[in-house]
Formats: C-alpha cells, structure tokens, sequence
C-alpha cells in the first residue's frame, strides 16, 4: 500500500487561494493526497471564499488561517505555491520537498474594483473553478515539467 502523498499549499496570508486548493484536495483527492494548507503570514480565513466553495458543496469553514512554522515536523512531498508572492518568499523546506509553481489570480484584489457583492463572487467562484481543475489532475500533473518543479536540496 502506498503512502499518501503530502502536499502543502502555500500562499501570501492562507485566507483564500490556498485554503479552496486544501478543501478540494481534501474533496477530491483524499485518497492519494493528506493535504495542507499555510501562508507566509496569517489573514484569516476569507468569508467570500468559504461561501464560494460551500455552493459546490466542499466545506471550509472550520478551516483556520495558519503560517508554516504551525506545521514545523512535517514533511512534505510537494509544496505548491498558489500566489506570485509565496512563490518568490517561499522558504526553503528541507528533505525531499520539491517547489511547484500554479499561480492563480487573486480574488480579494479582484473583488476590490467590482460594484456588487455578486460581481465580487464572481471571480471567487472563477478561481475556485481553476483550482479545482488544476487538483482534479493530482498527482500526475506535479511531475509535469510546465510546472517548473524544482527539488530543494537536503541540508
């Protein structure tokens, strides 16, 4: 029997992006996948994106916003950045850990210039849809050279 591959997802605050990847992995791929979810920092959990991801009826709302030193001891098989920024401050995991870069718009930023909470959902549930797509291709599509993966040396 093999193992479940341990993946983290890994954005700016862990409010939204990363959190609707952790719920759908969790949803979808909870057979081959224990998945995580950090930011460089803590923004709480974004109320747009719980809404958005309970319409498909994946449930994140007992999710937290956490940084990766809550998840100090595990190890990771993959680590998936979902945001520009966590891709260029992302720190060094050590072990057999290899950087995957799935950059994805960020709704929060994208909600700001719209004129009704229902034009705001709209690029949540947008980026919902794309990140649910990118992890109906888990794990295959982690070895996929267009990701750009990258393995991080052992100290």
């Amino acid at each position: 029997m093999n193992e479940k591959l341990r993946v983290l997802f890994l954005c700016t605050g862990n409010s939204c992006r990363s959190q609707m990847a952790e719920g759908w992995a969790r949803h979808l791929k909870s057979d081959v996948i224990e998945p995580f979810s950090a930011g460089i920092e803590k923004h709480g959990l974004n109320p747009d994106a719980v809404a958005v991801m309970a319409e498909t009826g994946v449930d994140i709302s007992g999710h937290r916003s956490k940084t990766i030193s809550e998840l100090a001891g595990v190890t990771f098989d993959y680590v998936v950045t979902v945001c520009g920024d966590a891709h260029e401050t992302c720190p060094m995991f050590p072990g057999k850990a290899r950087i995957v870069h799935v950059g994805f718009d960020d709704p929060p930023r994208l909600a700001k210039t719209t004129r009704s909470k229902e034009e705001a959902l709209g690029h949540y549930r947008r980026v919902r849809d794309e990140i649910r797509t990118f992890v109906e291709t888990l794990p295959d599509s982690l070895n996929d050279r267009e990701w750009r993966a990258t393995t991080v040396p052992e100290d």
